[in-house]
Order: C-alpha cells, then structure tokens, then sequence
C-alpha cells in the first residue's frame, strides 16, 4: 500500500493547510462577532429565539463556568461541543476582559481547528482507503459509528427525561446581570 504524500491533501483543489487556516481565521471572527453581540445585548440575548431555545439553565450553567473559569473558559469551550456556541456571546454579556478573551479564543482556533480537521481528515481517507479495500467490512464501520450515536441520543434523552425537568423559580436564577 502506497503511503500519501500529507503535503499533497487537498480539498477543493485548495491544499489542506489553506483551507485549514482560513477555517480558523473564520472562527476567529465568528467568536469575536459572539462576544460583542453578547456585550451590546447582554440580559436581551436571554430572552431571544435562541436564548430561550437554549434554556435559561443551561445559560445558567455557562455563566457559572464563565465566572469560575474565566479566559480560560474560552479556550476550553473549543473543546465541549454544547459550550462552543453558546459561551462566546455569554462572555460578552458578562463582560469577559476582551484582552483575556481575544487571546483565549485566538488560541483556541489556533489548536482546535488544525487537530479536528486534520483528524476528520485523516478518519475520512482511512475509512476510503478501508472502503476501496473491503466494502463490506467499511460498511459495517458504518453502522457500529451510526448504531453508536443512536444509543448515545437515546441514552440522552431519557436522562433529559428523568431529571425532573421542572425549571428554577424565577428568583432562584441568578442571571449576568445580578452578579
């Protein structure tokens, strides 16, 4: 089996590392949009379509993470992928240091974005390279990864089920604006 020069990736006819970079930059501005429409709106986010599609306690989770952790929550969310959209905006509307935040999410698209790519990347062409060799075998591939997720959102969803579900009292919710 012939091993593939990795300079040579390309998707698009675009090399692999360009499109990489240019996945950062965009997610770079994205979280610098999030924060500054968070910082301009705060307490208003909350009661969006969004915020209330998100849930206010789960909001409240975020800023309880937002508080403790601070910048470093930023470069973390990167990671967790419930946190990656919805802590940006949050950090704004609790008036996160831009200077703290800026560096945390520039860092953050600086490992998160070439690890995943290159890893999905990577999983793609082996799975084609399984697939150009046994079929059946990348079929089933397939259906263990499908049959997987499918256990793990049903497991999630009767866990959601069985909390309680029932919402805080109003003034038992702390929200930005009451620290």
């Amino acid at each position: 089996m012939r091993i593939p020069d990795p300079t040579a990736a390309s998707v698009f006819g675009l090399p692999l590392w360009l499109v990489v970079a240019v996945g950062a930059v965009a997610l770079f501005g994205a979280f610098q949009v999030y924060y500054w429409v968070g910082r301009r709106l705060g307490e208003a986010l909350y009661r969006s379509r969004v915020g209330r599609r998100i849930g206010r306690a789960r909001i409240e989770r975020v800023e309880n993470v937002v508080r403790r952790w601070g910048a470093l929550a930023v470069y973390g969310c990167f990671w967790v992928p419930g946190l990656r959209h919805t802590l940006p905006w949050v950090a704004g509307a609790l008036r996160v240091d831009y200077r703290w935040y800026v560096t945390a999410s520039a860092l953050g698209c600086l490992t998160w974005v070439p690890v995943t790519s290159f890893g999905l990347y990577s999983l793609l062409w082996a799975w084609l390279s399984l697939a150009a060799r046994s079929p059946a075998l990348a079929a089933a591939v397939v259906a263990v990864v499908a049959l997987a997720a499918a256990l793990l959102v049903r497991r999630r969803r009767r866990r959601k089920g069985h909390s309680g579900g029932a919402p805080a009292a109003p003034e038992a919710v702390r929200s930005c604006r009451d620290a």
